[in-house]
């Protein structure tokens, strides 16, 4: 929305003064638009040329995010030379996303693993990586393995390609990065019911308060509980989720030069986990000797956790160009769970092949960053530079197994013999970090149009990984282990030609290095630490008078040493080299007034260059794993007029692979296959000023498909089977 701004300035006169309005009922602040005169002078009056002030706010009732923080400072995505994909609060609560899961359906070029032993919780595949190292909230370290929900987050921001210059160590396929919802410095307050097929309830609250002129509260809150329509044939009992929270905000000076926010959030969930359906040794498809409805967890299977992240920030805006930023963060992530993965039919009555652990992790992050805007020897800068420490402190360990009877209890750590009450209860393994970065970036416009960005960063990371290990026959305890200290530099170069307001097209080049001690996939000394690099060539469009964003990227990436992403697997290196090509295409926002759309596809060939040491030479030049070659996503609403709207989309996958490349049996490349799946959803919606009325359909025609694969090839989860949500939402 652009707004004019004329002033008439005289003689004498005193500093002017403009008048504000602001809009209860959304959630950004409207400019006041429109003619504002000073009262005439006595004096003679000197009147100079009018002043035209333009300014862009953002429209969070759109698809297309006109704000980010994922490159550090606050920018518009079309700004950076590197592809971002952002999901917005608009784009949520039309397909009524719950879980992080939720949203990243809405990313290209991205899939879903299941989860055992030791990477649990959101575990994701983008460009063909994984991504559980590259896990942020806020810009901070989000590393734990748990299950992330929506309900205090305003957008998901996706940076693709390597980023540790800007984030610290990770992978080749990109940052995912979750946005909070902060104070606001007006009053706005929402509740929402919502009911569904298969036990779904829901609750949420978003209540924004100001208390001050520059004091503001906001609070979030959400109950859910979820069924499912898969069922144990024996017991009955069937997958659930059930989960609440809560995230309080506070915020000192809004506004001001100096702004303080203390905010926490608090996430608790209880689910009975579903882990899928085997696959058919002799098809290597899903097997078909089961109902796709069967579930082998128990009533006694379950997956707990409670996380607690508490964050102090505080900015300093020194001058309109210069701003420091910093950030204190103490989180707790606690998780157990025993889950009941498929197995034989004799599996059923006990909660199948029994999957069992509990961590507990302690992070701190301390993190400053200053920017500014300058210009130096006639050459305009945006200059970044900062610190960063973090500190991290995680044990896990297996589950007690109650008298060899396969029944698990929680929070015993320690073992005892075979002989006593507890047994197969092993010792806590251990990893404590102590992570040192410093990082500098310029971005300088040296011809007119023309930017260069360069980025450098240091991190120095000190590690200890111990394990533990006891053997219930002689009943001696093994303990082993190893330092793990890393100095590594990780770069980043942008060039950037933007003709026009509307226009950027540019050439990009990123590496990173993740050192994989901290994520549980032990590399010991015997190989350098994971190394990524990612090169990239893209246009970003401004079309329809910026309504709508278009952005197409082609891109390179390779990674080296790449590790484990299970323990529970005999080897640690799974490839010596992979490398995915790819090209993508992506816009949001509104084709007019009535029509708004966001949709990607994302084509991509990751194979495999080289195995690990002495690992079987044939899957040379295979497709990756979990990795489909092809994605689509469309969601896209149309206003009818009269509050009411409609809409829908679809989700696409391409055929994928299931192995471990680390097998050292040579063998002719023939793994487990999951086929592609389009899934089709539905909405319908009344809005009026102080509430909206929303049906939603997911999987409308309900279609079977595997959107969750353990990796290593073990077994699939299937989708949400269709599910009929209605929800209303009040405003006040």
């Amino acid at each position: 929305m652009k707004t004019h701004l004329f002033v008439a300035r005289c003689h004498g006169a005193h500093a002017a003064t403009a008048a504000r309005r602001r809009r209860a009922e959304s959630l950004l602040t409207a400019l006041l638009a429109g003619w504002i005169a000073l009262p005439a002078c006595a004096e003679p009056e000197q009147i100079l040329a009018p002043v035209t002030v333009t300014a862009t706010s953002e429209a969070t009732d759109s698809y297309r995010a006109a704000k980010t923080r994922v490159g550090k400072v606050a920018q518009d995505p079309h700004e950076i030379p590197q592809a971002v994909t952002t999901v917005t609060r608009a784009l949520l609560d039309e397909q009524d996303a719950n879980s992080l899961r939720d949203a990243m359906r809405n990313v290209s070029g991205l899939s879903f693993n299941a989860a055992e032993g030791g990477r649990s919780g959101d575990n994701m595949n983008l460009r063909g990586f994984y991504t559980f190292g590259d896990m942020y909230l806020d810009g901070i370290r989000d590393t734990a393995q748990y299950n992330r929900e929506l309900f205090s987050v305003e957008q998901v921001d996706v940076l693709r390609g390597a980023a540790a210059m800007l984030f610290g160590r990770g992978q080749a396929g990109g940052v995912i990065n979750q946005v909070s919802r902060l104070p606001l410095p007006y009053n706005n307050h929402k509740i929402e019911l919502g009911v569904g097929s298969e036990g779904y309830r829901e609750l949420k609250a978003d209540l924004n308060q100001t208390l001050t002129d520059t004091i503001a509260l906001r609070l979030n809150v959400m109950q859910r509980d979820e069924g499912s329509g898969r069922r144990n044939p024996l017991t009955g009992q069937s997958p659930e989720i059930h989960r609440n929270g809560v995230a309080p905000s506070i915020t000192f000076g809004q506004g001001e030069s100096h702004e303080i926010t203390l905010s926490h959030l608090y996430l608790n969930t209880y689910d009975n986990p579903d882990y899928g359906l085997p696959f058919d040794s002799a098809t290597k498809r899903v097997s078909t000797a089961y109902s796709r409805r069967d579930f082998w967890g128990i009533a006694k299977t379950f997956d707990d956790s409670v996380t607690n992240i508490t964050t102090l920030a505080y900015q300093w805006k020194i001058t309109p160009d210069t701003q420091l930023t910093t950030k204190l963060r103490s989180s707790n992530y606690k998780r157990s769970y025993w889950a009941g993965a498929p197995g034989n039919t004799s599996n059923f009555a006990t909660g199948g092949s029994a999957k069992v652990r509990q961590t507990d992790t302690d992070n701190l992050v301390l993190q400053s960053d200053l920017n500014t805007r300058f210009t130096a020897f006639g050459l305009k800068h945006e200059f970044l530079t900062g610190f960063e420490y973090l500190r991290e402190d995680a044990r896990r360990w297996a589950l007690a197994n109650l008298n060899n009877a396969g029944i698990y209890t929680k929070d015993v750590v320690g073992f005892t013999n075979a002989a006593g009450r507890l047994v197969s209860a092993l010792p806590s393994n251990t990893y404590t970090g102590d992570t040192y970065s410093l990082y500098v970036q310029d971005t300088v416009e040296f011809i007119r149009h023309w930017k260069l960005t360069a980025g450098l960063r240091r991190d120095s990371m000190q590690s200890e990984y111990e394990t533990a290990a006891y053997n219930r026959t002689t009943n001696v305890l093994t303990r082993g282990g190893y330092s793990g200290d890393f100095g590594e530099n990780s770069y980043r170069l942008g060039l950037s030609w933007q003709p026009t307001a509307e226009t950027h097209y540019y050439l990009s080049w990123s590496d990173s290095f993740s050192p994989t001690a901290d994520l549980y996939q032990l590399a010991g000394s015997l190989y350098p630490a994971e190394r990524s690099k990612v090169a990239e060539i893209g246009a970003k469009l401004l079309l329809l008078d910026g309504d709508l964003d278009f952005r197409t990227a082609l891109y390179r990436a390779d990674k080296d040493w790449e590790r484990n992403t299970d323990l529970e697997s005999s080897s640690a290196i799974l490839t010596r080299q992979r490398q995915t090509t790819g090209i993508e295409f992506e816009m949001a926002g509104r084709l007019n007034e009535k029509w708004e759309v966001f949709s990607g596809l994302a084509l991509m060939n990751p194979v495999i260059k080289q195995v690990a040491p002495g690992a079987n030479p044939n899957f040379v030049g295979k497709t990756a794993r979990n990795s489909p070659k092809a994605t689509f996503n469309l969601w896209s609403t149309y206003k009818l007029g009269g509050g009411f709207k409609v809409g829908g989309g679809a989700e696409y996958k391409s055929r994928r692979y299931v192995y471990s490349p680390a097998s050292t049996v040579v063998a002719p490349f023939n793994p487990n296959r999951a086929p592609g799946y389009v899934r089709w959803d539905a909405m319908a919606a009344w809005e009026q000023p102080n509430y909206t009325v929303k049906l939603n359909i997911q999987n409308v025609f309900d279609k079977v498909y595997y959107d969750a694969l353990y990796d290593n090839g073990g077994f699939a989860v299937p989708g949400q089977a269709r599910r009929v949500l209605l929800s209303t939402e009040f405003r006040f």
